[in-house]
Protein backbone atom coordinates (compact mmCIF):
# COMPACT_ATOMS: atom_id res chain seq x y z
CA UNK A 1 0.00 0.00 0.00
CA UNK A 2 0.96 3.65 -0.41
CA UNK A 3 0.95 6.24 2.38
CA UNK A 4 1.34 10.02 2.34
CA UNK A 5 2.37 11.99 5.44
CA UNK A 6 1.52 15.71 5.34
CA UNK A 7 3.90 18.06 7.17
CA UNK A 8 7.59 18.79 7.64
CA UNK A 9 8.47 18.54 11.34
CA UNK A 10 9.68 16.03 13.88
CA UNK A 11 6.15 14.81 14.46
CA UNK A 12 5.76 14.01 10.76
CA UNK A 13 9.10 12.19 10.64
CA UNK A 14 7.97 10.10 13.62
CA UNK A 15 4.64 9.31 11.93
CA UNK A 16 6.45 8.39 8.70
CA UNK A 17 8.85 6.18 10.67
CA UNK A 18 5.99 4.34 12.41
CA UNK A 19 3.79 4.01 9.33
CA UNK A 20 6.72 2.94 7.17
CA UNK A 21 7.53 0.05 9.50
CA UNK A 22 4.24 -1.63 8.60
CA UNK A 23 4.64 -4.68 6.33
CA UNK A 24 1.60 -3.37 4.45
CA UNK A 25 3.35 -0.18 3.30
CA UNK A 26 5.65 -0.47 0.30
CA UNK A 27 5.65 3.18 -0.81
CA UNK A 28 5.91 6.15 1.54
CA UNK A 29 5.66 9.84 0.59
CA UNK A 30 6.06 12.98 2.72
CA UNK A 31 4.82 16.43 1.69
CA UNK A 32 6.93 18.44 1.99
CA UNK A 33 8.94 16.34 4.45
CA UNK A 34 12.45 17.13 5.70
CA UNK A 35 16.00 15.85 5.65
CA UNK A 36 15.07 12.84 7.75
CA UNK A 37 11.97 11.73 5.89
CA UNK A 38 14.02 11.84 2.68
CA UNK A 39 15.93 8.85 4.07
CA UNK A 40 12.88 6.64 4.61
CA UNK A 41 10.54 7.74 1.84
CA UNK A 42 10.10 10.19 -1.02
CA UNK A 43 9.72 13.87 -0.28
CA UNK A 44 7.16 15.70 -2.41
CA UNK A 45 7.54 19.51 -2.78
CA UNK A 46 3.95 20.36 -1.82
CA UNK A 47 3.20 22.55 1.20
CA UNK A 48 0.94 21.20 3.95
CA UNK A 49 -1.43 24.11 3.25
CA UNK A 50 -1.81 23.29 -0.47
CA UNK A 51 -4.88 21.09 -0.06
CA UNK A 52 -5.88 20.89 -3.72
CA UNK A 53 -2.35 19.96 -4.81
CA UNK A 54 -2.12 17.33 -2.09
CA UNK A 55 -5.45 15.81 -3.14
CA UNK A 56 -4.36 15.77 -6.76
CA UNK A 57 -1.10 14.05 -5.83
CA UNK A 58 -2.95 11.48 -3.70
CA UNK A 59 -5.37 10.77 -6.53
CA UNK A 60 -2.73 10.55 -9.27
CA UNK A 61 -0.47 8.31 -7.18
CA UNK A 62 -3.26 6.11 -5.82
CA UNK A 63 -2.42 6.86 -2.20
CA UNK A 64 -4.22 4.46 0.15
CA UNK A 65 -3.90 6.59 3.28
CA UNK A 66 -2.98 10.23 3.92
CA UNK A 67 -2.04 11.17 7.50
CA UNK A 68 -2.13 14.89 8.34
CA UNK A 69 0.42 16.05 10.92
CA UNK A 70 -0.12 19.79 11.59
CA UNK A 71 -3.26 21.43 12.89
CA UNK A 72 -3.75 24.24 10.37
CA UNK A 73 -4.73 22.02 7.40
CA UNK A 74 -7.15 20.10 9.63
CA UNK A 75 -8.80 23.30 10.84
CA UNK A 76 -8.99 24.47 7.23
CA UNK A 77 -10.85 21.29 6.21
CA UNK A 78 -8.31 19.09 4.42
CA UNK A 79 -10.12 15.91 5.52
CA UNK A 80 -13.42 17.21 4.14
CA UNK A 81 -11.72 17.95 0.81
CA UNK A 82 -10.10 14.52 0.62
CA UNK A 83 -13.34 12.76 1.50
CA UNK A 84 -15.20 14.66 -1.23
CA UNK A 85 -12.56 13.36 -3.63
CA UNK A 86 -13.08 9.84 -2.21
CA UNK A 87 -9.57 9.78 -0.75
CA UNK A 88 -8.85 8.18 2.64
CA UNK A 89 -7.44 10.72 5.09
CA UNK A 90 -6.71 10.32 8.81
CA UNK A 91 -7.79 13.28 10.91
CA UNK A 92 -10.94 15.11 12.02
CA UNK A 93 -13.18 17.01 9.62
CA UNK A 94 -13.33 20.79 9.78
CA UNK A 95 -16.30 20.88 12.17
CA UNK A 96 -14.65 18.57 14.69
CA UNK A 97 -11.29 20.32 14.30
CA UNK A 98 -12.88 23.41 15.90
CA UNK A 99 -11.92 21.80 19.21
CA UNK A 100 -8.44 23.14 18.46
CA UNK A 101 -9.22 25.85 15.93
CA UNK A 102 -11.38 27.85 18.35
CA UNK A 103 -10.69 27.90 22.07
CA UNK A 104 -14.06 29.56 22.57
CA UNK A 105 -15.82 26.71 20.80
CA UNK A 106 -13.86 24.17 22.85
CA UNK A 107 -14.63 25.83 26.19
CA UNK A 108 -18.31 26.25 25.41
CA UNK A 109 -18.45 22.65 24.14
CA UNK A 110 -16.92 21.41 27.40
CA UNK A 111 -19.43 23.46 29.37
CA UNK A 112 -22.32 21.94 27.40
CA UNK A 113 -21.14 18.36 27.92
CA UNK A 114 -19.82 18.44 31.47
CA UNK A 115 -16.14 18.05 30.61
CA UNK A 116 -14.08 19.39 33.55
CA UNK A 117 -12.22 22.60 32.73
CA UNK A 118 -11.47 25.97 34.34
CA UNK A 119 -14.26 28.54 34.77
CA UNK A 120 -14.10 31.15 32.02
CA UNK A 121 -15.57 34.23 30.34
CA UNK A 122 -15.48 35.08 26.62
CA UNK A 123 -15.05 38.62 25.27
CA UNK A 124 -15.15 40.14 21.78
CA UNK A 125 -14.57 43.66 23.09
CA UNK A 126 -11.11 44.59 24.41
CA UNK A 127 -12.31 47.18 26.91
CA UNK A 128 -14.86 44.83 28.43
CA UNK A 129 -12.19 42.13 28.73
CA UNK A 130 -9.80 44.57 30.42
CA UNK A 131 -12.49 45.72 32.86
CA UNK A 132 -13.20 42.10 33.77
CA UNK A 133 -9.49 41.38 34.31
CA UNK A 134 -9.09 44.51 36.45
CA UNK A 135 -11.95 43.43 38.71
CA UNK A 136 -10.85 39.86 39.43
CA UNK A 137 -8.07 38.26 41.42
CA UNK A 138 -4.82 37.13 39.83
CA UNK A 139 -3.40 34.83 38.66
CA UNK A 140 -5.58 34.28 35.61
CA UNK A 141 -5.14 32.91 32.10
CA UNK A 142 -5.76 34.91 28.93
CA UNK A 143 -6.16 33.05 25.63
CA UNK A 144 -6.56 34.12 22.02
CA UNK A 145 -9.48 32.28 20.44
CA UNK A 146 -7.88 31.00 17.25
CA UNK A 147 -4.70 29.23 16.16
CA UNK A 148 -1.61 31.14 17.27
CA UNK A 149 1.17 28.59 16.74
CA UNK A 150 1.03 27.63 20.42
CA UNK A 151 1.80 31.18 21.56
CA UNK A 152 -1.62 32.68 22.23
CA UNK A 153 -1.86 31.73 25.91
CA UNK A 154 -0.74 34.04 28.72
CA UNK A 155 -0.49 33.09 32.40
CA UNK A 156 -1.01 36.50 34.01
CA UNK A 157 0.37 36.79 37.54
CA UNK A 158 -1.23 40.21 38.03
CA UNK A 159 -4.19 42.23 36.80
CA UNK A 160 -1.78 44.50 34.91
CA UNK A 161 -0.23 41.51 33.11
CA UNK A 162 -3.68 40.27 32.09
CA UNK A 163 -4.64 43.69 30.74
CA UNK A 164 -1.37 43.85 28.80
CA UNK A 165 -2.04 40.39 27.34
CA UNK A 166 -5.53 41.41 26.24
CA UNK A 167 -4.06 44.51 24.61
CA UNK A 168 -1.48 42.45 22.69
CA UNK A 169 -4.11 40.00 21.48
CA UNK A 170 -7.08 42.25 20.69
CA UNK A 171 -5.65 45.73 20.09
CA UNK A 172 -2.15 45.17 18.75
CA UNK A 173 -3.40 42.08 16.85
CA UNK A 174 -0.24 40.13 17.63
CA UNK A 175 -1.91 36.95 16.36
CA UNK A 176 -4.02 38.51 13.62
CA UNK A 177 -7.54 37.18 13.27
CA UNK A 178 -6.92 34.61 16.02
CA UNK A 179 -7.35 37.46 18.50
CA UNK A 180 -10.83 38.66 17.55
CA UNK A 181 -12.06 37.06 20.79
CA UNK A 182 -10.34 36.25 24.05
CA UNK A 183 -10.99 33.94 26.96
CA UNK A 184 -10.19 34.97 30.51
CA UNK A 185 -10.22 31.93 32.76
CA UNK A 186 -9.18 30.66 36.17
CA UNK A 187 -5.58 29.57 36.57
CA UNK A 188 -5.53 25.90 37.51
CA UNK A 189 -2.96 24.62 39.99
CA UNK A 190 -1.24 21.25 39.69
CA UNK A 191 1.00 19.29 37.35
CA UNK A 192 0.49 19.24 33.60
CA UNK A 193 0.18 16.01 31.67
CA UNK A 194 -0.99 15.15 28.16
CA UNK A 195 -3.05 12.26 26.84
CA UNK A 196 -3.52 11.24 23.20
CA UNK A 197 -6.42 9.13 21.98
CA UNK A 198 -6.69 7.63 18.49
CA UNK A 199 -10.42 7.92 17.80
CA UNK A 200 -13.07 6.72 15.40
CA UNK A 201 -16.49 7.95 16.40
CA UNK A 202 -17.37 7.17 20.02
CA UNK A 203 -14.48 4.73 20.50
CA UNK A 204 -10.79 5.41 21.01
CA UNK A 205 -7.43 3.86 21.85
CA UNK A 206 -5.77 5.78 24.66
CA UNK A 207 -2.00 6.08 24.42
CA UNK A 208 0.23 6.34 27.50
CA UNK A 209 0.42 9.68 29.29
CA UNK A 210 3.24 12.03 28.33
CA UNK A 211 4.83 15.23 29.56
CA UNK A 212 6.38 17.97 27.43
CA UNK A 213 8.98 20.56 28.47
CA UNK A 214 8.04 23.92 26.93
CA UNK A 215 10.60 26.33 28.38
CA UNK A 216 13.88 26.85 26.56
CA UNK A 217 16.23 26.66 29.56
CA UNK A 218 17.10 24.16 32.27
CA UNK A 219 14.79 24.29 35.28
CA UNK A 220 11.79 25.34 33.17
CA UNK A 221 13.09 28.90 32.76
CA UNK A 222 12.98 31.29 29.83
CA UNK A 223 10.43 31.71 27.04
CA UNK A 224 8.11 29.00 25.82
CA UNK A 225 9.10 26.98 22.78
CA UNK A 226 7.39 24.37 20.65
CA UNK A 227 8.78 21.80 23.09
CA UNK A 228 12.35 20.96 24.15
CA UNK A 229 11.78 17.33 25.07
CA UNK A 230 9.23 14.84 26.35
CA UNK A 231 8.86 11.46 27.99
CA UNK A 232 6.20 8.79 28.32
CA UNK A 233 4.57 7.34 30.29
CA UNK A 234 4.36 9.71 33.25
CA UNK A 235 5.10 7.60 36.37
CA UNK A 236 2.56 9.32 38.60
CA UNK A 237 -0.19 9.15 35.98
CA UNK A 238 -0.82 5.46 35.52
CA UNK A 239 -3.60 3.15 34.39
CA UNK A 240 -6.10 4.27 37.05
CA UNK A 241 -5.67 7.95 36.18
CA UNK A 242 -5.86 7.23 32.45
CA UNK A 243 -9.10 5.30 32.95
CA UNK A 244 -10.54 8.25 34.86
CA UNK A 245 -9.58 10.61 32.03
CA UNK A 246 -11.24 8.34 29.51
CA UNK A 247 -14.46 8.15 31.53
CA UNK A 248 -14.69 11.81 32.56
CA UNK A 249 -13.12 13.59 29.57
CA UNK A 250 -12.62 11.45 26.46
CA UNK A 251 -15.93 9.57 26.40
CA UNK A 252 -18.17 12.62 27.00
CA UNK A 253 -16.18 14.55 24.39
CA UNK A 254 -16.61 11.87 21.73
CA UNK A 255 -20.28 11.39 22.58
CA UNK A 256 -20.82 15.13 22.63
CA UNK A 257 -19.24 15.60 19.22
CA UNK A 258 -21.39 12.80 17.84
CA UNK A 259 -24.54 14.30 19.37
CA UNK A 260 -23.73 17.63 17.73
CA UNK A 261 -23.32 16.01 14.33
CA UNK A 262 -19.53 16.20 14.24
CA UNK A 263 -18.35 12.61 14.54
CA UNK A 264 -14.72 12.71 15.67
CA UNK A 265 -12.12 10.64 13.84
CA UNK A 266 -8.42 11.31 14.32
CA UNK A 267 -6.29 12.11 17.35
CA UNK A 268 -7.87 13.81 20.36
CA UNK A 269 -5.02 15.33 22.36
CA UNK A 270 -6.01 16.66 25.77
CA UNK A 271 -3.63 18.91 27.64
CA UNK A 272 -4.56 18.37 31.29
CA UNK A 273 -3.86 19.82 34.71
CA UNK A 274 -3.90 17.24 37.48
CA UNK A 275 -5.56 19.27 40.24
CA UNK A 276 -6.69 18.39 43.75
CA UNK A 277 -10.16 17.81 42.26
CA UNK A 278 -8.81 15.52 39.53
CA UNK A 279 -7.75 16.07 35.91
CA UNK A 280 -9.13 19.14 34.15
CA UNK A 281 -8.73 20.14 30.51
CA UNK A 282 -6.42 23.05 29.75
CA UNK A 283 -6.92 22.73 26.00
CA UNK A 284 -7.77 20.29 23.25
CA UNK A 285 -5.71 19.61 20.16
CA UNK A 286 -6.89 17.49 17.25
CA UNK A 287 -3.60 15.96 16.08
CA UNK A 288 -0.50 14.30 17.46
CA UNK A 289 1.64 16.55 19.64
CA UNK A 290 5.22 17.56 18.93
CA UNK A 291 7.51 16.33 20.51
CA UNK A 292 5.11 13.92 22.26
CA UNK A 293 4.66 11.88 19.06
CA UNK A 294 8.37 11.09 19.13
CA UNK A 295 7.96 9.24 22.43
CA UNK A 296 4.46 7.82 21.99
CA UNK A 297 4.81 5.99 18.69
CA UNK A 298 7.81 3.89 19.84
CA UNK A 299 5.55 2.57 22.63
CA UNK A 300 3.02 1.06 20.19
CA UNK A 301 3.64 -2.59 19.33
CA UNK A 302 0.66 -2.90 16.96
CA UNK A 303 0.80 -1.93 13.29
CA UNK A 304 0.36 1.87 13.37
CA UNK A 305 -0.58 2.03 9.69
CA UNK A 306 -3.37 -0.50 10.23
CA UNK A 307 -4.78 1.47 13.17
CA UNK A 308 -4.77 4.81 11.33
CA UNK A 309 -6.11 3.24 8.12
CA UNK A 310 -9.04 1.66 9.96
CA UNK A 311 -9.71 4.84 11.96
CA UNK A 312 -9.86 6.85 8.73
CA UNK A 313 -12.59 4.45 7.60
CA UNK A 314 -14.55 5.14 10.77
CA UNK A 315 -13.69 2.05 12.79
CA UNK A 316 -10.84 0.74 14.90
CA UNK A 317 -9.32 -2.72 15.26
CA UNK A 318 -10.55 -4.69 18.25
CA UNK A 319 -7.43 -3.85 20.24
CA UNK A 320 -4.12 -2.01 20.22
CA UNK A 321 -1.02 -3.56 21.79
CA UNK A 322 1.67 -1.53 23.57
CA UNK A 323 5.19 -2.64 24.42
CA UNK A 324 4.84 -3.78 28.03
CA UNK A 325 6.99 -1.90 30.51
CA UNK A 326 8.61 0.37 27.92
CA UNK A 327 9.43 4.03 28.56
CA UNK A 328 10.61 6.54 25.96
CA UNK A 329 12.27 9.94 26.09
CA UNK A 330 13.21 12.49 23.45
CA UNK A 331 15.66 15.39 23.63
CA UNK A 332 15.27 18.29 21.20
CA UNK A 333 18.44 19.79 19.72
CA UNK A 334 17.67 23.41 18.82
CA UNK A 335 19.42 26.17 16.90
CA UNK A 336 21.26 28.96 18.72
CA UNK A 337 18.79 31.79 19.35
CA UNK A 338 15.61 29.69 19.23
CA UNK A 339 12.76 30.48 20.00
CA UNK A 340 13.86 33.94 18.86
CA UNK A 341 15.74 34.63 15.64
CA UNK A 342 18.30 32.06 14.52
CA UNK A 343 20.52 31.27 11.56
CA UNK A 344 20.02 28.35 9.17
CA UNK A 345 22.20 26.36 6.82
CA UNK A 346 24.68 24.80 9.25
CA UNK A 347 26.00 21.34 8.40
CA UNK A 348 24.66 18.51 10.54
CA UNK A 349 26.85 15.46 11.16
CA UNK A 350 26.66 12.30 13.20
CA UNK A 351 22.99 11.38 12.81
CA UNK A 352 23.89 8.09 11.14
CA UNK A 353 26.27 7.11 13.93
CA UNK A 354 23.40 6.16 16.25
CA UNK A 355 22.92 2.54 15.29
CA UNK A 356 21.38 0.91 18.36
CA UNK A 357 17.94 -0.65 17.91
CA UNK A 358 16.31 1.31 20.74
CA UNK A 359 17.17 4.81 19.55
CA UNK A 360 16.19 6.95 16.57
CA UNK A 361 16.91 10.50 15.41
CA UNK A 362 13.77 12.32 14.27
CA UNK A 363 14.44 15.33 12.06
CA UNK A 364 12.43 18.51 12.55
CA UNK A 365 14.32 21.42 10.98
CA UNK A 366 16.67 19.88 8.42
CA UNK A 367 16.93 19.71 4.63
CA UNK A 368 19.30 17.96 2.25
CA UNK A 369 21.01 20.00 -0.45
CA UNK A 370 24.27 19.83 -2.41
CA UNK A 371 26.17 20.33 0.86
CA UNK A 372 24.46 17.38 2.52
CA UNK A 373 22.27 17.62 5.63
CA UNK A 374 21.86 21.19 6.93
CA UNK A 375 19.72 23.00 9.49
CA UNK A 376 16.53 24.71 8.30
CA UNK A 377 14.54 25.41 11.48
CA UNK A 378 14.65 26.31 15.15
CA UNK A 379 14.03 22.83 16.48
CA UNK A 380 16.49 20.81 14.40
CA UNK A 381 16.43 17.24 15.73
CA UNK A 382 14.73 15.12 18.38
CA UNK A 383 16.88 12.25 19.63
CA UNK A 384 14.67 9.50 21.06
CA UNK A 385 15.55 6.46 23.14
CA UNK A 386 13.48 3.78 24.82
CA UNK A 387 14.12 1.22 27.53
CA UNK A 388 12.34 -0.61 30.32
CA UNK A 389 12.53 2.47 32.58
CA UNK A 390 12.64 6.24 32.16
CA UNK A 391 16.21 6.68 33.43
CA UNK A 392 17.41 4.16 30.88
CA UNK A 393 15.48 5.83 28.07
CA UNK A 394 16.90 9.24 28.96
CA UNK A 395 20.44 7.81 29.13
CA UNK A 396 20.09 6.37 25.63
CA UNK A 397 18.73 9.65 24.23
CA UNK A 398 21.46 11.77 25.80
CA UNK A 399 24.16 9.35 24.65
CA UNK A 400 22.75 9.70 21.14
CA UNK A 401 23.17 13.47 21.26
CA UNK A 402 26.91 13.01 21.86
CA UNK A 403 27.31 11.74 18.29
CA UNK A 404 25.66 14.75 16.62
CA UNK A 405 27.17 18.12 15.79
CA UNK A 406 25.99 21.35 14.19
CA UNK A 407 27.05 24.92 14.89
CA UNK A 408 25.17 26.45 17.80
CA UNK A 409 23.41 23.25 18.88
CA UNK A 410 21.55 23.66 22.17
CA UNK A 411 19.57 21.21 24.27
CA UNK A 412 18.22 20.98 27.77
CA UNK A 413 20.11 18.67 30.09
CA UNK A 414 17.24 18.10 32.54
CA UNK A 415 14.41 16.48 30.56
CA UNK A 416 12.44 14.34 33.00
CA UNK A 417 13.59 16.34 36.04
CA UNK A 418 10.05 16.66 37.42
CA UNK A 419 9.84 12.95 38.14
CA UNK A 420 13.47 11.95 38.64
Amino acid sequence: MKALIVGSGGREHAIAWAVGRSPQVDQLYCAPGNGGTAGIGTNVPIAASAVDELAEFARNNEIDLTVVGPEAPLVDGIVDSFERARLRCFGPRRGAARLEGSKVFAKEFMSRHGVPTAAFRVFDDAEQAKSHAAAREAPMVVKADGLAAGKGVYIAESQQAAIAAIDEIMVQKKFGGAGERVIVEDCLVGQEVSVHVICAGERGFMLPSSQDHKRIHVGDKGPNTGGMGAYAPVPWFGAEECARVYDKIVEPTLKGMNAEGERFAGVLYAGLMQTAEGPMVLEFNVRFGDPETQVLLPLIKSDVFEILYRAADGELPQSMELWEGRSAATIVMAARGYPGSYEKGFAVTGTNEITRDNAVVFHAGTVRDDRGLVTSGGRVLAVTGWNDNLRGALKIAYEGIEHIQFDGAYWRTDIGHRVL
